[in-house]
């Protein structure tokens, strides 16, 4: 049995009560993202919403089963981040994922969130610039006109890739799963010379 989290609304410590529970039945974690975000509300804050994503992120890193995130439609933010430590990031073709929405970025850079259009083109969230950058794995085709316009095909896709996947994954020792789990994140966002003449 596999452990599904989909998250349309940020529930960080019912996820990692999830995927804690997977591990301690040796079962792989398998995430959908779809989601703007975390709130930024004070109330959210009062609640602990920080330090519950911090704690996703870290206990992700080490969890000794293999974990695979999808991003399915929206993934923004903290709400995204908290469930993409992964040992395969996957997106759907039209699918985004970044660090703030981009009216939130427009909002901090510009001081005007109609700027959203020319901040999404700076952060490169789309699956093909994510993927050149080596943030996700792969990009899922999506059926002409996206996912929505044949459900049953877009699911056939996604299950190909969740079974090479997992056949891959699970025949991983878990030192070597946590080892190249780490190395993975750790070469995110290195700077090059090359990169910092351009």
């Amino acid at each position: 049995m596999l452990v599904f989290l989909v998250l349309h609304i940020p529930k960080y410590r019912k996820a990692l009560r999830l995927m804690k529970q997977a591990e301690k039945f040796n079962r792989p974690v398998i995430c959908f993202i779809d989601t703007k975000g975390a709130y930024p509300g004070k109330s959210a804050e009062e609640r602990g919403q920080s330090e519950a994503i911090a704690r996703n992120l870290m206990e992700m890193a080490g969890l000794k089963v293999p974990t695979i995130s999808i991003v399915i439609g929206e993934g923004g933010s903290g709400g995204a981040l908290a469930l993409g430590v992964a040992d395969r990031i996957y997106m759907l073709e039209n699918s985004t994922y970044s660090v703030i929405s981009p009216e939130g970025a427009a909002a901090l850079l510009w001081k005007d969130s109609t700027q959203a259009k020319r901040a999404a083109e700076s952060m490169r969230i789309t699956a093909p610039d994510l993927f050149d950058l080596g943030i996700i794995d792969s990009i899922i085709p999506e059926p002409k006109g996206g996912a929505q316009r044949d459900v049953a095909a877009q699911a056939k896709e996604i299950g190909l890739i969740l079974d090479s996947s997992l056949k891959e994954l699970r025949s991983k020792q878990v030192t070597n799963l946590l080892d190249e789990r780490y190395e993975k994140f750790k070469k995110m966002g290195q700077l090059s010379e090359e990169s910092v003449q351009t």
